[in-house]
């Protein structure tokens, strides 16, 4: 394939993330607002230009009350800081559809290079005609990078909320 620019298909992708939870459980979450400009050839994304924008407010953990607590200053801080923001600035290939992809994180006003394992998943043509393209992506971030430092100590030792956030990605697009 050539390099083609490709619609996110948001019904059919996920951004989740899971973080620990008093340091014995995860809890984990979604957003369900968030766009993505990809000119790629699916086949080597080596030369790909990559950029995906999501709207912090659209959390969800399926918990009203904790989803109201992480839009707050306590966390993300939507009001001042309403988007995540990734643009891949190195992608390098790793194997047979396998790529390493680094690039910008902007989150809570902080920028910062983050690494991402991504998957090219596949091609074919949906039941009416259109090229689609399947990608997976997984990696971490440190909510501590990003000034996201909100906690509390457990009596037993420990803490709250744990700082490593891992991040799991399914995208899949067709031709614009």
């Amino acid at each position: 394939m050539a390099k083609t620019n490709w619609n996110v298909d948001v019904s059919h992708s996920a951004i989740e993330f899971s973080v620990k939870h008093m340091m014995i459980a995860k809890v984990k979450g979604s957003f369900h607002d968030f766009q993505a400009q990809i000119e790629a050839d699916p086949n080597d994304l080596t030369t790909a230009s990559i950029s995906v924008q999501i709207e912090l407010a659209s959390v969800d953990t399926r918990n009203k009350d904790r989803d109201a607590h992480l839009r707050s200053a306590d966390f993300f801080n939507v009001e001042s800081h309403p988007k995540l923001e990734f643009k891949a600035t190195k992608i390098v290939k790793n194997g047979d559809g396998e790529y390493v992809v680094t690039g910008d994180v902007t989150l809570h006003g902080v920028t910062r290079p983050e690494t991402f394992n991504v998957t090219y998943e596949g091609a074919g043509k949906d039941p009416w005609g259109n090229q689609k393209v399947g990608f997976s992506a997984t990696g971490s971030l440190k909510r501590s990078d990003y000034g996201l430092t909100y906690n509390a100590a457990l009596e037993t030792g420990g803490v709250l909320i744990g700082d490593e956030v891992k991040i799991s990605i399914e995208i899949e697009a067709a031709t614009a």
